[in-house]
């Protein structure tokens, strides 16, 4: 016979199941409250009718596990629900991060890390996260999810300092824009520590910078490289995708290797020619009518030259080898540019041109994403 209330016939349920000796899987730290949605159980394996979509919290007593992605049969009301998340850099990226997640209710709680304590006010006016702190440790305990939004040279060294505070079992992911050194770096020292690593790079920015430029739609339809290996946990990376996939991105699974081939060219490359244009026009050993002289073209063709140096310092060095291939081919083209200009090849100037607007607006047709990158 059935309880008569929903909570007792849970009891009776749970009575039951310990009379089997099965026991309800460790699931996350001593006190954690988790939410079962739709146990599957009753006083024979199936949970009474009155409660099968009740939503129950169950108490579990268990230390430094995961309730994120623990080796249990519950089911969570969303594939990429969290408890917490912790975003470590809270400005462009991980603030509009921040912004999305909130938005889609993807977490009970976003917390977020910042190197110097003016930023905590520039965050809490920007609503990027819940809690913000300069206190490393503070910001990643009991994190499900962490996402490092850091310059490449900053994000091994607070890795090192963040992965005493981290839980087994959780999930860190980063938004670099090199992959094959970061996760040789990070993805060892991450499975260290029980918990598990995922590279991301989501395809999305802007040439501003900071808190204050973030925007909650910033992810919407670009594309978000996973680049996963065969030391990959697999639940970790179906979770990690689908995050991304919730915020709007458009998931692709690539080698860490070969994304940092295609992006010398696609990404990397662009940066510096851009940065090219911006010192050699804007050289002040020019006429001073020069810059008047730079309208909406030189604006468009030099807009991410104005991307922060740091960042694009340290992703010209750890893809450097890539980017430099990259630079060579981009100078024989402009080589043969040079030569067909030398000769008064009016032909080969047009035909020129002509391939590179129908390439331009064959992929301007398919291009989806909102991101200005």
């Amino acid at each position: 016979m059935l309880a008569s209330t929903p909570l007792a016939a849970v009891a009776q349920w749970f009575r039951h199941r310990v009379r089997q000796r099965r026991r309800f899987p460790s699931a996350a730290p001593p006190g954690r409250k988790i939410i079962a949605h739709r146990l599957i159980g009753g006083c024979s394996d199936e949970p009474p009718k009155s409660v099968r979509t009740t939503e129950i919290v169950v108490e579990i007593h268990a230390r430094n596990i995961s309730t994120f992605h623990p080796p249990s049969p519950i089911l969570y009301a969303s594939p990429v629900h969290f408890r917490k998340i912790t975003v470590v850099g809270v400005g462009l990226l991980g603030g509009s991060l921040g912004l999305a997640i909130k938005k889609r209710g993807l977490a009970k709680e976003v917390a977020g890390y910042v190197r110097r304590a003016a930023s905590i006010a520039e965050c809490r006016k920007a609503k990027a996260v819940d809690i913000c702190t300069v206190d490393l440790a503070e910001a990643v305990v009991d994190a499900d999810l962490i996402i490092l939004c850091t310059p490449l040279g900053q994000m091994l060294p607070l890795l090192k300092q963040l992965l005493p505070a981290v839980k087994r079992g959780a999930i860190i992911t980063d938004v670099g824009s090199v992959k094959a050194t970061v996760v040789k770096e990070l993805e060892t020292l991450v499975a260290k520590s029980g918990a598990h690593f995922i590279g991301s790079h989501p395809m999305a920015g802007a040439e501003k910078t900071g808190v204050s430029a973030a925007r909650a739609d910033l992810f919407a339809n670009a594309v978000c490289v996973v680049t996963p290996t065969k030391r990959s946990n697999a639940i970790a990376l179906k979770k990690t995708e689908a995050f991304w996939q919730a915020i709007g991105a458009r998931v692709l699974r690539l080698t860490p290797e070969l994304h940092d081939e295609l992006v010398s060219r696609s990404s990397h490359l662009p940066h510096v020619v851009a940065a090219t244009l911006a010192n050699l026009i804007l050289d002040p050993a020019h006429p001073k009518a020069q810059p008047q002289l730079c309208a909406n073209g030189f604006r468009d063709t030099t807009r991410i030259a104005s991307g922060s140096p740091e960042m694009w310092r340290d992703i010209a060095m750890a893809n450097r080898k890539n980017l430099s291939k990259a630079l060579a081919a981009f100078i024989r083209d402009l080589k043969k540019v040079q030569s067909h200009l030398k000769k008064g090849d009016e032909q080969a100037a047009e035909k020129f041109f002509q391939t590179g607007k129908q390439r331009r607006d064959a992929w301007c047709a398919q291009c989806a994403s909102s991101s200005p990158e």
